[in-house]
């Protein structure tokens, strides 16, 4: 009996979360300009049920959704909702509940450098999706004059100004795009875990953001993707979204040099807070961050601004 009931509570949660998934989505359709910013947290429940049940309870939910919008909507809008949300949501949630015995029999949990990787590889699929998806630089050049077309008619005749500068958005577009997903995936990430492990219900403990480490592969990346922006063309293409991508992790390894630092303070919170306030303000403390885990390894910055 037990059982059953635990069954049914772990099924009725689950489809609770993804139907909370799917709404802002079917709002959005309404035209209401407050789904918008629904849609930004509509991974926060597909997280929620993942870290607090499994990877079960997560791909229970992103099916739930799925299902919902592709009964309500159609099948390719529903493929897309599945590609960007239950997919990856799901593949990170098992990611993160990895845990093996280590030494002395202490849990050793998911790194969150890994984490990270796995974030980045999706971040890079996005890109290159985006890039065939409009047919290169071109096509999303042709998709944002078509957007844009009311805008620029109210402007006047197009002028040669204006083409340039749809150009080099259409250049840095695919990057943009993927670059925020990832903030959007870390944040309701993020919020899923810490609204579980304050109500004591996180399956697995919150990831220390100041042991965060980059693998290698990813600033041998960089250095190839800014030697193909010299390069020109094509692969200028692929080098500057390639960049655009790996200012998210980057971001976060100097997030974790900050994390560090803070500890040094005698209120380490009030230090952090500070700064994310500031963040949400202004936006560009972000890239020194970012400049901050580009040089971490290199020069060691965390081992040298720990405490003692």
């Amino acid at each position: 009996m037990n059982i059953a009931v635990n069954r049914l509570g772990f099924a009725g949660v689950s489809a609770v979360c993804g139907a909370l998934a799917a709404g802002p989505y079917l709002m959005a359709l309404t035209g209401s300009t407050g789904s918008l910013i629904l849609v930004y947290l509509a991974q926060l429940p597909l997280f929620a049920a993942g870290l607090w049940l499994g990877t079960g309870a997560s791909a229970l939910a992103g099916f739930v959704a799925v299902s919902i919008l592709a009964s309500a909507t159609t099948l390719p809008s529903a493929a897309v909702f599945a590609a960007l949300n239950p997919v990856p949501v799901v593949l990170l949630v098992r990611q993160s509940l990895l845990a093996r015995t280590g030494a002395g029999n202490a849990v050793e949990w998911y790194p969150p450098g890994l984490l990270t990787a796995w974030l980045t590889g999706f971040g890079l699929t996005i890109a290159v999706a985006t890039l065939v998806f409009f047919g290169g630089a071109k096509g999303m050049q042709d998709a944002l004059r078509e957007v844009l077309a009311p805008s620029l008619d109210r402007l006047g005749e197009m002028t040669p100004e204006h083409d340039q500068l749809l150009a080099f958005i259409a250049l840095l577009l695919p990057g943009i795009i993927a670059a925020s997903w990832m903030v959007m995936t870390v944040t309701n990430g993020s919020l899923a875990q810490g609204l579980l492990a304050r109500f004591g219900a996180s399956w697995r403990p919150s990831p220390d953001l100041a042991a965060l480490g980059l693998p290698i592969w990813i600033p041998v990346l960089l250095a190839c993707a800014a030697g193909a922006v010299l390069l020109g063309g094509t692969a200028r293409l692929f080098g500057v979204n390639v960049m655009i991508v790996l200012a998210v992790p980057f971001c976060l390894a100097g997030l974790a040099v900050l994390h560090t630092v803070a500890r040094r303070f005698p209120r380490p919170a009030v230090t952090l807070v500070t700064f994310y306030v500031l963040a949400a303000v202004f936006g560009w403390p972000l890239l020194l961050v970012a400049v901050l885990g580009l040089l971490d390894s290199p020069l060691g910055l965390r081992r040298r601004l720990a405490p003692p």
